[in-house]
C-alpha cells in the first residue's frame, strides 16, 4: 500500500513510522522539513490528568500515556538513537488560597479514578524541589507523568520510519484530489499519487481540505516557549503553576512555557512573551535570574473548536485520512494517532476512540 503523510511535525512522523513499520510504502511531505512547525516549540509534556480538562481529551490522553514506554523503546530500537524521556512525575503548584483550593479539587478527582498522587503544603513541596519559591503555598505531586525531549523523539520516528523504507520530501503541498483509483497530492516538487494520504499538516489542514464550517476546523494559536539553561539541573521533574509550566532536561536546560495567542498565522517572538514567561518563571523558581537565556521558540499550535483533534477518515474524500488538530496535545497523543491511524487505513480496524475525534463533525 502507497500511502502519502502531508506533515513532518509530530504527529505526522509517528504516523509514517507506524505505517512503515506495518508494512506500507510511505512518502512523507512536509513544506519545512521534520520538526520545524508547532513541535519544535513544543515542552513534550505528558499529563493527561492536568491537561485533560475536556473528558475527551482526559480519556484520550491517559489511553496513550499508557502507550508511551513502548512507543519510546519501540522507537529507539528502530531508529538506534536514544530518547530523553522520563516518568518523574509532574509538580502543580499554588501559589495561594484560590490555587491551593483548586489542587484540592483536582486531588479529589485523582482519588476518585484511583489515580496515585500527593497533596503537601508549600514546605514540603521545597523538600522534594528546593529551588521552588517561597510563594508557593500548596503542590500536587502526580508520579504517573512525565516529558519526552520532542525533537529528540521526532527525529528518531524519522530515521525510525526510513529504516522501514519511508522517505522524505520538502515541498509545498498545493492540494489533494481523490482520483478513480488513486489519491493525488500535488506539491511544488510534482504530483504524488497513492491509495490514501494523511492529512497531518497542523495548523495548515484546513487550507488542504476546505470544510463549510465557520470558523475553520483547524486554526493556528501562537505558542512562545522560553529555552533557558542552568549549570546544574534545577528542578527533578515537571513544573506546573497556573500561568507557567517548567520542564527541566538531564543537560540543565529547562523550558519555559508557554503563551497563548490568537494571531493567525503569525509566529513572531515578542517581548511581551518573552517577558511574561521569564517573570512567571521567576514566581515558581528562585534560580531564574540566574539562568544563561539560550532562545525563544515559537509555533503555531493546530486548534480545533472544540479543542479535540480530527483522526479518522474525511467524509468528503475517499482514501484520505485526518490527523490533525491536535492544539496543545500532540506529543501526548502521537502514541495514540498513529495505532488509530495505522489500525483503520491498513486493516479497517475501527476502535472506540475514532467516535471522539470524527473529522466529519466540522464537515470534514
Amino acid at each position: 500500500m502507497n500511502i502519502t503523510v502531508v506533515g513532518a511535525g509530530i504527529i505526522g512522523c509517528a504516523v509514517a513510522h507506524e505505517l512503515a513499520s506495518r508494512g506500507a510504502r510511505v512518502q512523507i511531505v512536509d513544506m519545512r522539513g521534520t520538526g520545524r512547525g508547532a513541535t519544535q516549540a513544543s515542552a513534550g509534556i505528558l499529563a493527561p490528568h492536568i491537561e485533560g480538562h475536556i473528558d475527551a481529551l482526559l480519556r484520550l490522553g491517559a489511553c496513550s500515556l499508557s502507550l508511551y514506554d513502548g512507543f519510546v523503546a519501540r522507537v529507539s530500537a528502530d531508529a538506534r538513537q536514544t530518547i530523553e524521556y522520563e516518568r518523574s512525575g509532574t509538580l502543580q503548584v499554588a501559589r495561594d488560597g484560590r490555587e491551593a483550593d483548586e489542587l484540592d479539587a483536582a486531588a479529589r478527582r485523582l482519588e476518585a479514578a484511583g489515580i496515585e498522587h500527593r497533596l503537601m503544603n508549600g514546605d514540603e513541596a521545597r523538600r522534594i524541589e528546593p529551588a521552588l519559591s517561597s510563594r508557593i503555598h500548596a503542590a500536587l505531586l502526580t508520579p504517573r507523568h512525565g516529558y519526552v525531549k520532542v525533537l529528540e523523539l521526532t527525529m528518531a520516528l524519522v530515521a525510525a520510519a526510513a529504516n522501514h523504507g519511508a522517505t522524505s520530501t520538502t515541498a509545498t503541498v498545493r492540494r489533494v484530489d481523490a482520483r478513480d483509483n488513486s489519491v493525488a497530492v500535488t506539491t511544488s516538487a510534482g504530483i504524488i499519487e497513492g491509495d490514501a494520504v494523511v492529512l497531518a499538516a497542523g495548523s495548515w489542514t484546513s487550507g488542504l481540505a476546505p470544510s463549510a464550517a465557520s470558523p475553520p476546523a483547524v486554526r493556528p494559536i501562537r505558542g512562545q516557549l522560553l529555552h533557558l539553561h542552568f549549570s546544574h539541573v534545577p528542578l527533578s521533574r515537571v513544573v506546573w503553576g497556573a500561568d507557567c509550566y517548567l520542564v527541566p532536561w538531564h543537560d540543565g536546560s529547562l523550558l519555559a512555557g508557554a503563551t497563548v495567542e490568537d494571531v493567525g498565522f503569525d509566529e513572531s517572538a515578542t517581548t511581551a512573551g518573552v517577558t511574561h514567561l521569564l517573570e512567571r518563571s521567576a514566581e515558581l523558581l528562585t534560580a531564574v535570574p540566574d539562568a544563561r537565556f539560550e532562545a525563544v521558540r515559537v509555533g503555531l499550535r493546530p486548534a480545533t473548536p472544540d479543542e479535540v483533534p480530527l483522526i479518522g477518515p474525511s467524509s468528503t474524500m475517499r482514501g484520505v485520512y485526518y490527523a490533525a488538530g491536535h492544539y496543545r496535545s500532540g506529543v501526548l497523543l502521537a502514541p495514540l494517532t498513529a495505532k488509530l491511524v495505522a489500525d483503520l487505513v491498513m486493516d479497517g480496524r475501527r476502535a472506540p476512540e475514532l467516535e471522539l475525534v470524527r473529522p466529519d463533525r466540522f464537515g470534514l
